[in-house]
């Protein structure tokens, strides 16, 4: 069955996506270029946090295909970057840390884990898919905790080597930021291109009436499964990129709930289904858990918490809403123009 029977041929700001491509495009390339620009005039510790605002937006982008495109609202995803994790920090710490075995390695278990739960977690539906997808990655965190002879249990994984590209450890701060971007923008696009796809298209579909489409001929179970899966090794791909940071350090709350509640309101906050809003809101997660935190006394949930309920209620679609509705508008007034 071709694409053009997929009911939603329309991306979910509104508009036709062929209009705003190229001014994407051209703002994606500027800001990967200012992004690559960093290490060569930023010192070593704020080079370190903007590469863990890349990986924790990489793990907001992913959730955001189950999320925003595929409608399917995920509590339990960090379980797949804690597995992407530890598999690429173990790859690393008892095999070889050569580029790119331990990515690969976080990949292709996170990918297996996904599907091996997916499975039955996408048989739910509504508040039972949430709940379903709580209680996999309570599971799988137990077993980080418990099993402590492989994860280091509540003392986490550490002693992680460097990465080593063509044989040579990756030492310093930005050589680490430089392949931190490199793959995190291999994982954005290859979310880009699979939203922008017909799988994207019929994915949509399902989240907008999964009975029609089944009409249609198209099988939401295996559509749904499998943007389970991809969703959940790109996120097995963020959490591999955090195991190659320097001094890294996995421990079971990368697996656990919090990890996976805060990238879900970084989808929430940030616009679901528009990818780059996500990322942005994940980017302000990290500044302020991580870098303002420290300095407001222990308050730096509470400030988080507070960020969020503004930006859900007062920002219609989200961070990403903010720019839509300003490009909606301009067109709107130009037409009344003519009209007169």
């Amino acid at each position: 069955m071709s694409a053009e029977a997929v009911p939603s041929t329309v991306d979910d700001s509104g508009s036709r996506p062929g209009r705003r491509v190229p001014l994407g495009r051209l703002v994606a390339l500027v800001v990967l270029i200012i992004l690559a620009a960093v290490p060569l005039f930023v010192a070593p510790f704020p080079t370190s946090m903007l590469g863990r605002m890349l990986i924790f937006g990489l793990l907001a982008v992913s959730l955001d295909l189950l999320v925003g495109i595929t409608g399917l609202p995920s509590l339990g995803h960090a379980a797949y970057f804690g597995v992407g994790a530890y598999s690429a920090g173990l790859v690393a710490k008892y095999w070889t840390a050569a580029a790119p075995v331990p990515l690969l390695a976080a990949v292709l278990v996170a990918a297996i884990a996904a599907a091996a739960t997916g499975w039955l977690a996408v048989r739910s539906h509504g508040v039972f898919f949430l709940m379903l997808t709580l209680a996999i990655g309570e599971l799988i965190q137990q077993l980080a905790e418990s099993w402590s002879g492989v994860t280091g249990g509540d003392n986490g994984l550490g002693g992680i080597p460097a990465v080593e590209l063509l044989g040579t450890p990756l030492v310093q701060e930005g050589y680490v930021f430089w392949y931190t971007l490199a793959f995190a923008s291999v994982g954005y696009l290859t979310i880009w291109a699979l939203s922008r796809s017909p799988f994207g298209a019929a994915l949509r579909g399902i989240r907008d009436n999964e009975s029609r489409m089944r009409s249609l001929g198209y099988s939401p179970f295996r559509y749904k499964l499998a943007g389970f899966v991809l969703a959940g090794a790109v996120a097995g791909l963020a959490g591999g990129l955090l195991a190659t940071q320097r001094f890294a350090f996995v421990t079971p709350a990368d697996v656990g709930f919090t990890t996976s509640a805060l990238a879900l309101l970084a989808v929430a906050a940030g616009g679901a289904g528009s990818l780059w809003g996500p990322a942005i809101a994940a980017a302000l997660v990290v500044l302020i858990r991580d870098v303002y935190g420290p300095d407001l006394d222990g308050h730096g949930t509470l400030v988080l918490g507070a960020a969020f309920i503004v930006a859900v209620y007062l920002l219609r679609n989200g961070i990403a809403g903010l720019a839509t509705t300003r490009f909606r508008r301009r067109p709107m007034r130009q037409t009344e123009g003519a009209a007169r």
